[in-house]
């Protein structure tokens, strides 16, 4: 390696310069996907499980595709605890939390409150609430209920609306944002 002093290039300085070339080259899909531009060509996931003490801190997609075993290690970790079950979470629910994450500009991971929920369980939910949807996305493993510390629920659900990729729910009294991949629409405030 040439010494920077050499060289004229300062390790930040070559840091600057791929950052700009990430940023340069990263791909754009969807609206949601677009918002991940200044991640470069990876995308993200960073939650944890308050219900089970797990997280994970992962990158599903590298260079225009998705790793499967990554896909499938988060959908174990977004799976029904109440019954120990895992579906294929939909990927395009991860990049909109990913986008989201990174509008907030936060280092936290989210909080994941409810992923995957087994038609048993989001009967036994709805029995208990009547927020919870007949038919859920989240029975068919697109949608995710999140939180995070550091943000209000309102800031958290305009970052998941501006991805405009899927639906958003505001939970203000219950200090969570639903978001999944299905048609584009919000509700709650």
């Amino acid at each position: 390696m040439i010494p920077s002093e050499n060289s004229g290039l300062s390790r930040r300085s070559l840091l600057r310069i791929f950052a700009a070339a990430s940023l340069v080259a990263a791909p754009t899909f969807s609206k949601a996907a677009g918002f991940l531009k200044g991640a470069g060509d990876v995308r993200r996931v960073h939650m944890y499980s308050g219900r089970s003490g797990e997280s994970v801190n992962a990158v599903y997609w590298i260079d225009g595709a998705y790793i499967p075993e990554v896909v499938a290690e988060i959908s174990h970790f977004m799976r029904d605890l109440r019954v120990d079950s895992t579906i294929a979470m939909n990927p395009h629910n991860l990049d909109i939390i990913a986008a989201t994450h990174n509008l907030l500009d936060v280092n936290e991971p989210y909080m994941l409150l409810s992923g995957y929920r087994t038609p048993k369980t989001n009967a036994m939910l709805r029995a208990e609430s009547h927020g919870v949807a007949k038919n859920s996305l989240h029975v068919q493993g697109m949608a995710a209920d999140l939180r995070l510390a550091s943000r209000s629920v309102k800031q958290m659900a305009k970052a998941a609306e501006a991805c405009a990729a899927g639906g958003v729910g505001h939970y203000s009294r219950a200090n969570f944002v639903h978001m999944d991949c299905g048609p584009v629409r919000t509700w709650g405030g």
